[in-house]
């Protein structure tokens, strides 16, 4: 196993990405913290997956848009396995699907909140965490193809992911010598709950495949074996750098 002896934080991992990223660590030999902000049942049904494979998991409550929220869920996390080795920034939301021009404060508040601001203060808690215990890590952002690829009418989600982009370059150039990778995944269009209507409408379906020259979406498998490779002594020497799951979306993408 490529993980054993590993304890990872997953944020976000009660559905989805997150819940299949969370498995599929465990597949691997790690134990895992199990993030949830408001699916306390989905967050269960992970522990459960995580525990199937052997491994041991542990379920933490945090809304990442508040930094008390974030130290605690990392200090419970050290508190309850001893350590951390790996953080997987994985909580994120799409917002509204609006024109620039009406989008609120409160709407912008929300995506930045969670998908750049949790991201950064977590980061943070983990890297604290690192340097206080005197160990190396690696910090894997689940991204988007938006953090270089405009999205209309999600302005604010493609800021808060390019905002996770540059962030992550300048940690990688911070961190290097404490031993500490940073990288992002960037997935592209994929089955999870969050694509609900999307995946309901026919037509939209067929015209996003189009774009995709392997012609299908992508699934939370797709993600997580990535993960793993970023998480593994595999990829020692791979900082700084983000890797599109996406199928060639974004080598392909024409806005409709």
């Amino acid at each position: 196993m490529k993980l054993e002896g590993k304890v990872a934080l997953v944020t976000g991992s009660s559905q989805g990405i997150g819940q299949a990223i969370a498995t599929r660590l465990a597949q691997e030999g790690a134990d895992v913290v199990i993030d949830y902000r408001s699916h306390p049942d989905g967050a269960k049904d992970t522990l459960a997956k995580v525990e199937a494979t052997g491994r041991n998991g542990h379920i933490v409550q945090a809304d990442l848009s508040s930094v008390s929220n974030v130290r605690k869920l990392v200090s419970e996390g050290v508190q309850h396995f001893g350590k951390l080795d790996i953080l997987v920034n994985n909580a994120g939301i799409d917002g509204k699907n609006a024109d620039f021009w009406n989008i609120t404060e409160a709407d912008y508040d929300a995506v930045l909140n969670i998908n750049l601001k949790g991201t950064f203060f977590t980061t943070q808690a983990f890297v604290q965490h690192l340097i206080e215990t005197k160990r190396t890590g690696k910090i894997i952002n689940i991204s988007s193809t938006h953090e270089e690829m405009a999205f209309p009418h999600f302005t604010s989600y493609c800021a808060s992911k390019g905002g996770v982009k540059m962030m992550m370059r300048n940690l990688a150039v911070q961190l290097g010598s404490l031993g500490i990778t940073v990288n992002n995944i960037a997935p592209g269009a994929i089955e999870t709950p969050i694509n609900t209507k999307l995946l309901n409408d026919p037509v939209k379906l067929n015209s996003l495949k189009q774009n995709i020259p392997l012609g299908r979406l992508g699934t939370p498998d797709d993600i997580a074996p990535m993960v793993v490779f970023l998480a593994s002594a595999a990829a020692d020497y791979i900082t700084g750098s983000t890797f599109f799951v996406d199928g060639g979306l974004i080598r392909n993408y024409h806005e409709q």
